[in-house]
């Protein structure tokens, strides 16, 4: 061979194993995912079937189980998620709840505020409160109680004297007031379908998107040292902008992706650096979460791990590579992965989640 392009040949190879190294220094792969740290903000585990806990453990994934005012009787999340924190502190983690079934008796605030310190007590890292506030919840004249009721400003004022963090699933995404044909993603649509009582394009009686919107807006304004994990992105989905908005206007406000992540990747779409410039510049605020469960042992366990490690595995691909994804929820259409940066993956898998496995 002619000795120049032996060189020439020699310098490509090196230019791209510089290139392959530098690419491996900046970015995690596919072959990445089970060695990094991760935690799953946003998984109800209701069974101490331990089995899955094991399982996530196996792919470095640790899981916050939220209790929450629906399914299971409350006390009976309790006991669950904290007998299975007492047993494996390193690997899960859980937040209490408070029920409404007192709203409006003049003991309310204060029978909430010794459930919140039972909970606390019982090891609970913070309360999640749910969408049954502001889509369920009446008052004695038959009017929607929102967040921001008067009757529930004893409780936050205690979380937020406490430091106490919030999670809160207030109102649902913007589809919801939409009918089903005209829905973005294919899982709201197969959802509301599936509950026309909490569609609420079905009910135009009730709160409306923005209503919802305003109310956790003015809870974040009106305690401003209440930490708050505004669930499943906030409900403001389908806009990068506005969630920006949100995160510069409250600084108490952070948000998990909890089965929102189709949002992202439908608006990737058509905006691919918008989305990916905003997981980056707001990588400190979002944590990640997918709202998976594991209810009871009697669930088929090998269909349970394997749904969970698809789903895990493909939210990976969106979010630590460039690969290109099929995702049926939006009609089989190819999604580009985002490929954030790992620093930025550290935050939003493990870093930001860190702080709520107090021991």
């Amino acid at each position: 061979m002619h000795p120049i392009r032996l060189i020439t040949g020699i310098f490509f190879i090196f230019q791209l194993l510089a290139v392959s190294c530098s690419h491996s220094t900046h970015y995690y792969t596919v072959a990445d995912f089970s060695r990094v740290k991760k935690v799953d903000i946003h998984f109800h585990y209701n069974t101490k079937d331990e089995r899955f806990l094991k399982f996530a453990d196996s792919l470095n994934f640790r899981l916050l189980s939220p209790n929450v005012d629906a399914g299971e009787p409350i006390e009976d999340q309790l006991e669950i998620t904290a007998a299975l924190k007492k047993h494996d502190p390193e690997n899960l983690a859980f937040l209490g709840t408070f029920g409404l079934d007192g709203f409006g008796r003049p003991d309310f605030a204060e029978q909430t505020i010794a459930q919140i310190e039972r909970c606390m007590k019982a090891g609970a890292s913070g309360i999640k409160i749910w969408k049954n506030i502001g889509i369920d919840l009446k008052d004695s004249a038959g009017q929607f109680v929102m967040a921001d009721h008067p009757a529930f400003e004893p409780v936050f004022r205690f979380m937020e004297e406490k430091g106490i963090p919030l999670m809160a699933h207030l109102g649902e995404p913007r589809n919801c007031w939409l009918p089903l044909e005209e829905m973005t993603l294919g899982n709201d649509r197969r959802y509301f379908q599936r509950h026309p009582e909490y569609h609420m394009y079905l009910h135009p009686e009730a709160p409306s998107y923005e209503d919802q919107l305003a109310a956790r807006d003015h809870l974040l304004k009106k305690y401003p040292s209440l930490k708050m994990i505004g669930a499943h992105l906030g409900s403001l989905e389908w806009s990068v902008d506005e969630l920006a908005v949100r995160l510069d206007r409250f600084p108490n406000f952070d948000v998990d992706m909890s089965a929102r992540i189709g949002h992202l990747q439908y608006q990737s779409i058509g905006e691919y650096d918008k989305v990916r410039d905003f997981m980056i510049k707001y990588s400190g605020r979002i944590l990640y979460g997918t709202d998976g469960s594991y209810q009871n042992a009697g669930d088929d366990f090998q269909a349970r791990a394997s749904g969970a490690y698809n789903t895990w595995m493909n939210q990976w691909l969106f979010l630590a590579t460039d690969t290109l994804i099929t995702v049926n929820d939006l009609g089989g259409q190819q999604v580009k992965g985002l490929q954030l940066p790992k620093e930025v993956i550290d935050q939003l898998y493990f870093k930001n989640a860190e702080r709520y496995f107090i021991k």
